[in-house]
């Protein structure tokens, strides 16, 4: 797992072999963004302790949805150090093993990644203390607006911090390569609408579910591949 700074003091990413995960600070008090594939647990100890934070003041670990490569560790870091974990009420069943996880419709260049993925361990069924809802204000980084963002999966989410100009958009949007729609969605049209969304909010950074985050030229690149994305297929 590689730990790369995206805002100094404030904001770092943990990188995995697949996908990652984002790692908030307000002082000591710290938010972690999706959390990595199962097993990962003592990694993301050891890189929050390595930038001389404490994980016991990990308050609260929200999950943009219910997949293995983002769901994986949360429910043994949250067992450990008593963080609150947050999903959206349509992916919450899914993430505490009540339901399946709803079955994307492929794109035949996404059938090998989508077998790639497969790879990543199996998340454990893992607790939901409080379900979240479009529009919801959650107590960290000034104020973190949840955005119901579905398409990807019916629950997806997006976390938005006006005060700092950082949208998080978990794999409603991916930037591996290029900016570009999230693959792998239940709904590819009601994916794009959410993009749409998502790229309305203008961010100076924008942080992906995978590929590096955004924090130069965010708000016209993001607008511009949402844009891209909604046009008609020629």
């Amino acid at each position: 797992m590689d730990l790369v700074e995206v805002i100094p003091d404030r904001l770092h990413m943990l990188r995995f072999p697949i996908g990652q995960a984002y790692l908030w600070r307000d002082g000591g008090a710290l938010t972690l963004i999706d959390a990595g594939q199962a097993g990962s647990a003592d990694a993301i100890e050891g890189a929050i302790r390595s930038i001389g934070l404490l994980p016991e003041r990990l308050e609260r670990i929200v999950l943009t949805h219910c997949h293995r490569d983002h769901v994986g560790a949360a429910g043994e870091l949250a067992a450990r150090w008593g963080a609150e974990v947050l999903a959206h009420a349509l992916d919450a069943p899914v993430i505490r093993g009540e339901q399946p996880v709803p079955e994307p419709v492929l794109l035949d260049w996404e059938l090998p990644l989508y077998a790639h993925g497969l790879t990543a361990p199996q998340a454990p069924p893992t607790r939901v203390d409080r379900e979240v809802k479009d529009g919801e204000v959650l107590p960290f980084g000034e104020g973190a607006v949840v955005v119901h963002a579905p398409g990807h999966t019916p629950g997806s989410i997006g976390i938005h911090l006006p005060a700092h100009g950082v949208l998080f958009t978990g794999d409603c949007v991916a930037g591996v390569g290029h900016v570009m729609l999230g693959v792998f969605n239940v709904d590819r049209a009601l994916a794009v609408e959410s993009m749409l969304r998502l790229a309305g909010l203008a961010p100076s950074v924008a942080c992906f579910g995978h590929g590096g985050p955004l924090t130069s030229g965010a708000a016209a690149t993001l607008l511009a591949a949402a844009r891209a994305a909604a046009a008609p297929a020629s």
